[in-house]
């Protein structure tokens, strides 16, 4: 069997972090990945290896693009807090006032930060929608403000996979008059030298993995209709990995990015606001940011939740053992978190994917691991 080829750059101390991403490939865990943290505006690890194909045939390098699906949900979270720290947004308005349509059907009282943190009742669609239009933004967020929430809004969340991202790349774009993917490329990305995209232009498709889906369905609990809606219909989600699912904005679902861009970004959230010494906002917004909106059992996930206005906090301790980190994971096993504590931010992506919902094992060693060094 030929090694997999890895490239690490650790600071010293962080070593054994290394052995550990090492070992999930030897064990046959892996086909790519890539894993990062930073220490307040310090690379201190910087790790990837495998490859960006089934076959084997080319390395994953430092410039590999891989989509880290859910967990881009608290970025473009960051870029809602932007809008709201210039007055464009308020976490307590209804989404009317910036969206009027989506008031259809009972859900004119869904407030942002409701919105945000998953309690508006409209985690799919029930009754049958033509696939394509996850493909048509505009379209779908629509029809996303035609339908019924499949709950009293604001009575609990009910994890959103995918229509999170319409719902707040649309609130976003009226607010705003630019859409979410390019204010986090021309405010954030572009002047930071930040290898992340939401809406990946064809010029970047080289660089993309490709991704080995799971070869088991994730354990969704006891199945209701938020979940049916969420993630069990034919049509509950856009076809994944073509070239034009990449190019357009999914800010719940198709980020792309490298570890150490996925990393530097979360590291707003372990600084309070600040990347690289940069603010993107106060630090009082990023306290309204994090601030507990929801907890309890999930109507759609099988596990009780912690929401804030678009990212987790780690009550139930997945991102590493500091209850006050706030992180996320994406489909098949990424994650981002920062823990505002020390500083500290890390980003796990990978191309073999699992059926893990939340705490891939493989992403779980690797934080164990990198705390356990400092």
């Amino acid at each position: 069997m030929v090694s997999a080829p890895i490239t690490a750059n650790v600071a010293s101390g962080f070593e054994p972090v290394v052995d550990v991403f090492r070992a999930s490939f030897d064990a046959g865990e892996e086909l790519g990945a890539g894993f990062a943290a930073y220490l307040n505006d310090e690379l201190i690890v910087d790790i990837h290896g495998g490859w960006t194909d089934r076959k084997k045939s080319n390395a994953w390098d430092s410039r590999t693009l891989v989509p880290v699906y859910s967990t881009t949900k608290p970025i473009s979270a960051l870029v809602a807090a932007m809008l709201v720290d210039q007055g464009k947004l308020n976490y307590s308005a209804p989404v009317t006032d910036y969206w009027p349509e989506f008031g259809a059907n009972g859900k004119d009282g869904i407030t942002l930060e409701q919105a945000l943190s998953h309690q508006g009742g409209v985690p799919g669609f029930i009754d049958e929608i033509d696939p394509d239009l996850w493909l048509d933004p505009p379209a779908l967020s629509a029809k996303l403000a035609s339908i019924a929430p499949l709950w009293k809004p604001g009575d609990g969340s009910g994890y959103h996979p995918a229509t999170w991202g319409y719902l707040i790349g649309e609130v976003v774009n009226r607010a705003s008059g630019r859409s979410l993917g390019t204010i986090l490329r021309e405010d954030v990305c572009k002047p930071l030298g930040i290898d992340f995209h939401i809406g990946t232009p064809a010029s970047e498709h080289d660089r993309c993995a490709e991704i080995k889906r799971p070869s088991a369905l994730p354990e969704l609990g006891e199945i209701n209709e938020p979940t049916r809606a969420a993630f069990l219909t034919k049509w509950a989600g856009p076809n994944r990995g073509g070239a034009e699912w990449r190019e357009i904005e999914i800010p719940s679902a198709n980020g792309h990015g490298t570890a150490p861009g996925t990393a530097r970004l979360y590291s707003a959230y372990a600084n309070k606001g600040r990347i690289d010494g940069q603010r993107l906002f106060s630090e009082e917004t990023w306290y309204a940011l994090t601030d507990e909106r929801c907890r309890g059992q999930d109507r759609v996930l099988p596990f009780d939740v912690t929401f804030a206005a678009g990212v987790m906090r780690n009550d139930q301790l997945v991102y590493g053992p500091n209850p006050n980190t706030l992180g996320h994971s994406g489909w098949g096993g990424s994650l981002g978190c920062g823990d505002p504590d020390i500083g500290l931010s890390a980003a796990y992506v990978m191309n073999r994917q699992s059926n893990a919902l939340q705490g891939d094992a493989r992403a779980v060693r690797l934080l164990n691991a990198l705390y356990d060094c400092l």
